[in-house]
């Protein structure tokens, strides 16, 4: 008589709640410490880190880091980029900072790109890409202001009027250029390998490695899994990862896991990551990007949190619940209401549009918790901590002498 399966171990909501923020390093203060090593040691534990180009507030990549690392200076960053080149960018599921340690798993990509255009194949010769490499190659980096030529009309809204744009973006893709810098969201390129200067180029993963990969990192990040979590907008990786995590169950390696409210979608989790987890002991707030890493699978953060948030900068106003540019709000566990923010750098304001509770945790003793969170929050967007800390750097302490009595 073949043995009887076991059934999978069931977790609350809020269980696995617990055990996602775990895995987003939400659940402590400051699980990082601070300088360019916390940055690095972020990207690492994410898997990734999103870019986008909305700056009503500040964008999401620096918003990301900063909700996980209090005293996050957008140089750090930068610093991380151009000069220890430990992150680099390139697209998950958008475009992102991703660790160079992981570069690997993406080489085979851009080989892919490169013998056949997946997004720029209607964008000039292939001989124009050369001579744009020769002219890189002869001259150094350059950005798209650095090239004059004549523009055109814009075949859709987030297209360039400089047909150069997608030459760039081309070999971006393709792994012949790296971005080297960010100023804003003006890009730096430079050859890819001259920007590295390997010692030794890193050997480009095999296909099971990548499928390793991705389900490894959404792991990491994610602490519980389910197939369409770990294959975010990437559904040509579903089988082999699939396949994976069925090999994985047969060596013990990973455990199915039954979410309550799931219904039949299934979950898994390492071992470990199911090991009972106490309560935190003070509720921290976190102002989060709509781009976070716990909001971006709507599904998921509806299962986790009974809170699916809308981006509703794309919606018509009219259709609008919690505003043109919404943020929220966690509270220790749970997402407790929606802040439509912006900053106003002119005036060195951050202006709040519209405040926005979820149902049932309105209460004064959280409001003035989000409150304290929001003067933080506006120094950050402002720039105010790291003015302050470039000055302590470099203007020496003054020294003062007791006169005599």
């Amino acid at each position: 008589m073949p043995p009887r399966s076991r059934k999978p171990p069931s977790l609350s909501a809020e269980q696995a709640r617990r055990i996602w923020l775990k895995a987003q390093r939400l659940d402590e203060r400051e699980p990082f410490g601070a300088g360019p090593a916390a940055a690095r040691a972020a990207v690492e534990q994410l898997g990734y880190v999103q870019i986008d180009t909305i700056n009503v507030i500040e964008r999401c990549h620096h918003h990301i880091l900063y909700a996980r690392i209090p005293a996050y200076r957008r140089s750090d960053l930068g610093f991380l980029q151009s000069v220890e080149k430990s992150v680099f960018e390139y697209w998950t599921h958008a475009l992102s900072y991703v660790p160079t340690r992981d570069i690997r798993y993406f080489l085979p990509e851009m080989k892919a790109h490169r013998e056949e255009p997946k997004r720029w194949s209607a964008v000039g010769a292939r001989e124009e890409t050369r001579k744009l490499l020769r002219r890189i190659r002869r001259d150094g980096a350059l950005t798209i202001r650095d090239i004059e030529e004549e523009l055109i009309e814009k075949a859709h809204l987030w297209a360039s009027k400089k047909p150069s744009k997608g030459l760039l973006e081309r070999a971006f893709y393709d792994g012949e250029l790296a971005i080297a810098a960010r100023a804003g969201m003006v890009k730096t390129y430079e050859l890819f390998d001259r920007h590295f200067q390997w010692e030794k180029k890193p050997t480009p993963a095999s296909e099971r490695q990548v499928t390793a990969y991705k389900l490894d990192r959404a792991l990491t990040a994610q602490g519980i899994v389910s197939l369409d979590s770990a294959c975010h907008l990437d559904a040509p990786a579903k089988k082999a990862v699939a396949e994976l995590i069925a090999a994985r169950v047969r060596r013990k390696e990973l455990v199915p896991v039954a979410v309550a409210g799931a219904g039949k979608t299934q979950h898994w989790a390492r071992p470990a990551a199911l090991e009972p987890r106490p309560e935190p002991e003070e509720t921290l707030i976190h102002i989060l990007s709509p781009f976070d890493p716990l909001m971006i699978q709507r599904k998921r953060a509806k299962l986790f949190f009974d809170y699916a948030h809308v981006f509703e900068a794309y919606l018509p106003k009219e259709k609008r619940v919690y505003g043109y540019f919404g943020l929220p709000v966690l509270a220790g566990e749970r997402i407790v209401a929606v802040l439509d923010l912006k900053a106003d750098r002119a005036a060195g304001k951050l202006l709040m549009q519209q405040w926005s509770w979820l149902d049932g945790h309105e209460r004064p003793e959280l409001k003035r918790a989000i409150e304290e969170e929001l003067t933080r929050f506006e120094r950050f967007q402002l720039g105010r901590d790291e003015v302050e800390r470039v000055e302590d750097e470099l203007i020496p302490p003054v020294e003062t002498t007791k006169m005599p009595a």
